[in-house]
Order: C-alpha cells, then sequence, then structure tokens
C-alpha cells in the first residue's frame, strides 16, 4: 500500500504540474524578477550602507522613473512606430515572397500577414491566462507584486519552504537555494547588462544613419535580449527587414549594425558575464527554449534559460553532496 500510494501520488503530481504549468511558471518569473531586485539591493549595499528596505526603494524608483521617462519622451513616437511596423513587414515579406515564386523557389500563393500571424503563432502555447491584453498585464502586474513581496524578506520564504522538509535535509536545501540565488542573480544581471548595451546600442547607430522606427527597434531589441539565441535572431530580422524597406544601402546598414553589436555582446558582454554565472551550452539552451516555447508558450520560452541554470545547480550540488558522502 506504502508503495502503490508513491506511484499514486507521483501520478497526481504531474497531473497537477500539467494543469497548473501557468501558475508554476508566473511563480517562477516572480522569483527571477525577486533574483534582479534581490542583486541591485545588494550591489548598491556596497556604496550606500543603508538598509535593505530602503535600497529596495530605490531600485524600484530607478525602475519606475526609467520607464516612465522612456514612455514619455518617446510614447507617442513608439506608437506610430508600432502601427506601421507591421505594414512595413507584410510589405517585406510580400517582396520576398515574390522574389522566391519568380526564382521558382515556391509554387505556392503565400498571403504575407497569415504568413507572419503564423510565426508570431507558433511561438508556442500561449494559454488563457496570458494570451489576452488584459490578462498579460494581469500577469505581469502580479509576478511584480510577487517578486517584490520575495526580495522584501527572502529568508522568510527560504526558511518556510526548509521547514517542510525532513531536519537531515535542510542543510542541503539552504546550500542549494543559497547556489541557487547567486546564479539568477548574476543571470540577471547579465540579462539587464545585455539589453540596455544592445537596446542603446541599437537605437543609436540605427538614428544616425536615420533608419525610420530606430526607437521602436532599439527598444524591441532590448527586450529581446532576455531571450539568448532566439531573442538576437528575430530582433535582426526586424532590423534588416526596415532598412530594406528604404533601400539597398540601408538594409546592408542594418545587416553590419545587428552584426557589431552581436560581436561586442558575443566576445565581451557575455564571456565577462558568463566567467561569474552558470556556463550553459548554447545547444542546451537553444534546445530547452524550443521545449518550454512548445509546451508553455512565450513565457515558457522566456525562463527557458533560468530554469536550465537551475536545474544545473541543482544537478551540481547533489554530486557534489554524494562525493562527499563517499568520500
Amino acid at each position: 500500500m506504502k508503495r502503490a500510494g508513491v506511484w499514486i501520488g507521483m501520478v497526481v503530481a504531474v497531473a497537477l504540474v500539467a494543469l497548473l504549468a501557468q501558475p508554476i511558471l508566473l511563480i517562477l518569473a516572480a522569483i527571477v524578477f525577486a533574483a534582479g531586485l534581490d542583486g541591485g539591493a545588494r550591489l548598491l549595499g556596497r556604496v550606500l550602507p543603508i538598509g535593505r528596505g530602503w535600497r529596495l526603494a530605490i531600485i524600484l524608483l530607478a525602475i519606475l522613473a526609467f520607464l516612465a521617462s522612456v514612455f514619455v519622451s518617446a510614447g507617442n513616437q513608439l506608437v506610430t512606430q508600432a502601427a506601421t511596423l507591421q505594414d512595413v513587414l507584410i510589405a517585406q515579406t510580400d517582396r520576398l515572397l515574390r522574389w522566391a515564386q519568380a526564382n521558382g523557389l515556391t509554387d505556392s500563393d503565400f498571403d504575407p500577414k497569415q504568413l507572419l500571424d503564423y510565426a508570431m503563432g507558433s511561438v508556442g502555447r500561449v494559454t488563457a491566462a496570458v494570451s489576452s491584453v488584459i490578462g498579460g498585464l494581469t500577469a505581469l502586474f502580479m509576478i511584480f507584486i510577487l517578486g517584490l513581496y520575495l526580495a522584501i524578506e527572502p529568508r522568510l520564504y527560504e526558511r518556510g519552504v526548509g521547514w517542510l522538509m525532513p531536519q537531515s535535509e535542510r542543510a542541503h536545501f539552504y546550500e542549494v537555494s543559497a547556489a541557487m540565488g547567486k546564479t539568477l542573480r548574476r543571470l540577471m544581471a547579465g540579462r539587464i547588462l545585455g539589453m540596455l548595451v544592445e537596446g542603446i546600442a541599437t537605437w543609436a547607430l540605427l538614428a544616425i544613419y536615420g533608419i525610420p522606427m530606430a526607437t521602436l527597434l532599439g527598444v524591441l531589441t532590448g527586450l529581446l535580449v532576455f531571450i539568448p539565441n532566439i531573442g538576437a535572431a528575430i530582433s535582426g530580422i526586424l532590423m534588416v527587414l526596415v532598412g530594406f524597406s528604404v533601400g539597398v544601402d540601408a538594409g546592408l546598414y542594418c545587416l553590419a549594425v545587428y552584426f557589431v553589436v552581436q560581436f561586442v555582446d558575443g566576445n565581451i558582454i557575455v564571456p565577462m558575464v558568463a566567467k561569474r554565472t552558470v556556463d550553459l551550452a548554447p545547444a542546451l539552451v537553444l534546445g530547452a527554449q524550443i521545449l518550454f516555447g512548445a509546451l508553455f508558450g512565450l513565457l515558457g520560452l522566456a525562463l527557458a534559460d533560468p530554469i536550465i541554470a537551475m536545474i544545473k545547480v541543482f544537478l551540481e550540488k547533489n554530486a557534489e553532496r554524494q562525493s562527499r558522502e563517499a568520500g
């Protein structure tokens, strides 16, 4: 009966994970956000000897001030550019399809708008929790509030989870939890640094040449950097399509900007961050993104990298524990 109960419990647990996938991912996203806030508070504590609560307040005010300044200074511009970006993408996709048909690469008559809608929808399954605009804003609000609570008193929740475990496992849990938190803080620091560098550099270089929608492309590039591998490719495609809508020279310039920005990120920022955090193989991250994107949609795609990093830390700590016990 005991063994049967274990197997039945495992089946129920798997079913609950499948049914509650989106809420679980929202909680994981809040943990990642809390790790970023905690890292910022720790970094600020090196120069400001004030309480943790005040440091978190400064970090939050800085984030809100940055977002407010961006939308106040470029809000109308972003809305206007976003409205025209879809038309540009449809026109450029239609040109590519006509060129492919003229060269015998395809015989089918595709509708560019349907093709773009399919490409946007093929990222993965997005359930009702985050599929609508209201649902997405609600999810972001819940991630923000939950992450804020976790960042204010991280030890409280860590001890709460530790007390649910057998006493013999608590020391190991605290060790694994500390290692995961350290990894997430450094991972988020690298992500934020990459988002700022690539977003600002892309906007500046495109604006210098006079590429249309430079502000929107800079913002999108900065946001997409949070998703390794796939995000950079999407931002590059958008830049090149917009550039070629102006002319061949502008398209080639956008292509050069993409490679220059990716070269700086791949050869300076990523190695600098990888030395101080979990070094994940690119194929492993890409495979996880494909899997989580297909299973859980856009949220799973964005959280694939942190989840794999936490799993790797967990496996490494378990291996170290087994090595110590084996002498």
